[in-house]
């Protein structure tokens, strides 16, 4: 697509993952394609430099038989080779995707900020590192890739090995002849578990009990570590965090000699971790490591709608459905959102879009 540094939409949605690109094909479905109204339609802003949102990042081991959650777009089928990676065939598709229904995705683009400009209608400002969009609506749907998430734990700065996120794990080969203590147990937790133990020894811890024999399964549900009502703050501490449903039934357990996890370790020292000896019988209260893997989640990357004061107090921002309370020019899809589905938050984010802008 032709860029447009400071045009005029009717709606701006930031991020071309999957999500993303949901929203774009319902408003185009909708009739609100660019050109189509004296507003201008609306406009995809990704900062990738490529399609594939967060799916492009992902290490090369990890195939699409361990990717719970690449769902069908509407319109067109997701890949569906088992052993195709991950880093290749959803980008391939998401691609593929937005050429075939012609979505106008402008790329690379970061936004910068979301203010609120008043003026007729009420017009919000999109500042990006490439300029200014004027719209009557946003729809966030950046997920949360961007901001791993870190808990501050004591002793963490006094740590003399490798400390590295998830996020960031490019080869479990890169920590051979290293013991790895894996903390977190979630979905790719338990995947990259698997990775590592192949190649060197490993501990894994988790807040709960989880068995290693065991395997997530293939249905991916999520529960948010904080309580679920009908308006969920999101952003808060604890949102997009995942636990764990388990199932004996899955062949591709994790099956490669790994331990049920041990609690979570009272302390991080210079040479490893230790518990309290009460909490880890008949274990050994200090475990030596080279390498702590924090497979501990992410949080929700809206930093950039600060500027619109949607927190509310505690640190979340409250919605309903899709549909931000304090501002229902915005809407949020791509974040644990109590009673929608991710899949159908798309829908709803449109749905609400059209009769708050009557289109």
């Amino acid at each position: 697509m032709k860029d447009s540094h400071g045009a005029r939409v009717d709606i701006v949605v930031i991020g071309a993952g999957q999500l993303g690109l949901a929203v774009a094909h319902h408003l185009q479905r909708a009739g609100l394609t660019r050109g189509a109204r004296a507003a201008g339609g609306f406009v995809v802003l990704d900062d990738g430099p490529a399609p594939g949102g967060a799916w492009q990042h992902q290490r090369d081991s990890v195939r699409l038989r361990q990717a719970l959650a690449v769902p069908d777009l509407p319109g067109m089928a997701a890949p569906g080779d088992p052993d195709e990676r991950v880093s290749v065939a959803v980008p391939r598709y998401l691609g593929a995707y937005e050429q075939a229904f012609e979505l106008p995705v402008v790329r690379p683009v970061r936004v910068r900020a979301v203010r609120d400009v008043g003026g007729p209608g009420g017009l919000l400002a999109v500042e990006t590192d490439r300029g200014e969009w004027l719209t009557r609506a946003v729809v966030s749907a950046t997920g949360s890739w961007q901001r791993p998430f870190w808990p501050a734990y004591p002793g963490c700065g006094t740590f003399a090995g490798l400390q590295v996120h998830a996020r960031d794990v490019r080869s479990a080969a890169d920590f051979s002849g290293r013991h790895v203590v894996l903390i977190g147990g979630g979905t790719s937790a338990l995947v990259l578990l698997r990775e590592i133990a192949e190649v060197t020894t490993t501990t894994w811890v988790t807040r709960r009990p989880v068995s290693g024999d065991r395997a997530p399964d293939g249905r991916g549900e999520r529960a948010v570590d904080a309580p679920l009502d009908e308006r969920l703050p999101v952003g808060a501490a604890g949102a997009g965090a995942t636990s764990l449903r388990v199932s004996a039934q899955d062949p591709q357990g994790i099956d490669v000699g790994v331990p049920a996890s041990l609690p979570m370790f009272t302390r991080i020292v210079p040479d490893g971790v230790v518990w309290d000896p009460r909490d880890v019988p008949p274990a050994p209260a200090h475990r030596a490591a080279g390498v702590l893997v924090w497979a501990t989640g992410f949080r929700a990357d809206l930093n950039y709608l600060a500027p619109l004061r949607l927190r509310a107090h505690g640190g979340g921002i409250v919605t309903d459905g899709t549909q931000v309370v304090a501002d229902p020019r915005v809407q949020l899809v791509g974040y644990p959102l109590a009673g929608v589905p991710e899949n159908r938050a798309p829908r709803e984010a449109v749905r609400n879009l059209r009769r708050l802008l009557a289109f």
